[in-house]
């Protein structure tokens, strides 16, 4: 790496910080001067939660994650619907709504609501054990208040006046837009969030409003802001879903405590992977007060009692990454039910000093997925240095190599069809990338993959791959990649849903000279299938050496070590500072310049 432009590029970062904190900070600022810590209930029980679980969780916080700074608990989506189910959403579903069409809590699930109190008793439970109470709301006003014209507190006019029936949300059927320039709009909003702090809370997650920050979303988060400061309640700001575009930088930061910079983060190698383009890109708006968010952290017991997917390199890297990027750590598991490592992995005190008060955070390298960040440790000269091996076996295959590509094939339901020899090849590799314009919605499917040749023919879903990632999801035999039947056309098919970007590898058995497929899109983005063959059918390796460069960091040339994960020390190293890491795992280390 050409270190002039290292410099440069931190000198950039450093100016671009000073100009931001030379112009008047937003008062709201103060609400989060360091990332938040917290848990949230989507990842464990959906839009179900219930009164009795929100205690029950709130006492293991107290207990297990309180003492570390965790103290934010939140109470996610449809809490006013109550016959809730799942991660789903019931189109026309009758929500609890006062006359001002205000949402309140459901009774059959939140009873201490009744009488009108709403969540202010489970607020007062809440903060009894030191913690800090949050909701989740979606952007906008109820279509029922909106249809029935039902009241809006302090104002003549009514639901109907306001509502926006061309905005809406594409994923949840519950709210429309809110016309805020009209004063009626505003009084909405402004009754909404006085109700809000009445109840006691202190952080609100509102979603459908940071993607794709159009028109009216900027201006219902604008007065979101202008409602939580007329209650003079020190409410935290949150919004979602992402990615938020990077062109409302300045504003979002200068409206909100955190934003969303990805879509619902899951536990699946790609996302994670993703993550690291999406959090340098947002390093220059990253600052006490405004924190890009990576999203929650799907660690331990998630989604209705399952155990995560990453693997523990994969934690590894995930609490690293989101440590030294500074974002919000928000836990999304079963806190009565954290194991040993889970807790290590939130609580481990260097992860936390790193994430709480590092500052200069910055990505220094990147090469072939090996991946360096730094940040500087406040009051010294030393530096925290993250190593993250994200190559994956696939790593060595060469998209630009493909025996097969296809063009862009774009829109639900397009298609392309597949046939190319394979005569000779030991293994086989399926590729799906993006088709230019983001990942999101890139839903594939490899419908009917056969092998052909002297031996007959032999479907590709009655062997097991050696190897396979999706970007978003998994791929999976004759399921799509989110767990959903396979279809096409509304038709139940035989084949591999998986998601961009996707790389399968098969081993492949002898006899077998063809293959053949046809590749669908199954939403509304756009991909690139490809086939690539190899006549080797030597294990594809894995380079582990990561190192940094003394360069990057600084002016120094001799450096002590110490491995902040494991608590020990590791020595002094000239130049610079490598280790093995495995795929898809991190090291976060402690570099003490020396003379």
């Amino acid at each position: 790496m050409n270190t002039n432009t290292v410099k440069l590029a931190v000198c950039s970062t450093a100016a671009l910080a000073f100009s931001m904190i030379a112009l008047a900070e937003p008062a709201h600022w103060e609400f989060a001067e360091k990332p938040p810590l917290g848990w949230n209930s989507w990842d464990i029980f959906g839009t179900t939660v219930t009164e009795t679980q929100i205690r029950e969780q709130a006492d293991a916080m107290a207990e297990h994650l309180l003492p570390s700074g965790y103290d934010i608990l939140t109470v996610d989506i449809q809490w006013y619907e109550p016959g809730a189910h799942g991660h789903f959403y019931e189109p026309g579903a009758e929500l609890t709504m006062d006359k001002y069409s205000r949402l309140t809590p459901a009774l059959n699930r939140f009873p201490s609501a009744a009488d009108g109190k709403g969540f202010k008793p489970l607020a007062d439970y809440v903060h009894s054990k030191g913690l800090r109470f949050g909701i989740h709301i979606m952007r906008g006003i109820p279509r029922q208040a909106v249809e029935r014209g039902a009241e809006l507190f302090g104002s003549d006019s009514s639901a109907s006046d306001v509502g926006l029936r061309d905005s809406v949300c594409p994923w949840n059927p519950d709210m429309y837009g809110v016309d805020v320039g009209q004063p009626a709009g505003q009084a909405y909003y402004d009754s909404i969030f006085q109700l809000y702090a009445d109840w006691g809370v202190d952080y609100v997650k509102v979603d459908d409003i940071s993607r794709p920050y159009d028109e009216v979303q900027r201006s219902e988060i604008e007065a979101i802001r202008k409602a939580i400061d007329k209650t003079g309640r020190p409410i935290v700001l949150s919004l979602s879903p992402g990615a938020t575009p990077i062109s409302a930088g300045e504003h979002v930061m200068e409206h909100a405590n955190l934003w969303r910079i990805t879509d619902d983060f899951w536990d699946r190698w790609g996302a994670l992977k993703a993550m690291f383009e999406r959090c340098d890109t947002w390093t220059k708006f990253r600052r006490p007060g405004a924190w890009p968010d990576a999203d929650m952290l799907p660690i331990g017991v998630i989604e209705f009692d399952r155990q995560t997917k990453f693997t523990e390199d994969e934690q590894y890297t995930l609490m690293t990454l989101w440590s030294i990027a500074r974002s919000p750590l928000i836990f999304g598991g079963d806190m009565t039910k954290l194991d040993v490592f889970t807790k290590r992995m939130l609580t481990h005190p260097a992860m936390l000093e790193v994430n709480q008060n590092s500052t200069n955070n910055r990505q220094v390298h990147r090469f072939r997925n090996h991946i360096v960040w730094a940040a500087d440790v406040p009051g010294s000269e030393d530096k925290y240095v993250a190593l993250f091996n994200a190559q994956s076996e696939s790593e060595n295959l060469d998209f630009g190599d493909a025996d097969y590509a296809s063009p862009i094939i774009a829109g639900l339901g397009q298609s392309q069809e597949v046939s190319l020899s394979i005569k000779g090849a030991k293994r086989l590799a399926l590729f799906v990338k993006d088709g230019g314009d983001d990942f999101h919605h890139d839903h594939a499917v490899w419908v009917n993959p056969i092998l052909e040749g002297p031996k007959g023919t032999l479907k590709l879903t009655d062997l097991e791959w050696s190897y396979a990632d999706a970007g978003w999801g998994e791929a999976r035999v004759n399921l799509a990649c989110d767990g959903q039947p396979l279809l096409v056309g509304g038709e139940l098919v035989e084949g591999i849903g998986t998601h961009s970007e996707s790389t399968i590898i098969y081993d492949l058995p002898e006899g077998y000279d063809r293959f053949t497929a046809k590749g669908v899109v199954t939403d509304v983005g756009s991909v690139v299938f490809g086939v690539m063959t190899e006549e080797s059918s030597d294990a594809l390796s894995v380079d582990t050496e990561v190192r940094v460069n003394f360069s990057d960091l600084g002016e120094f040339e001799r450096a002590r070590v110490r491995d902040l994960w494991a608590d020990q020390d590791l020595g002094e190293f000239e130049s610079s500072f490598f280790r093995d890491i495995p795929s898809h795992g991190a090291g976060l280390y402690r570099v003490t310049p020396l003379p």
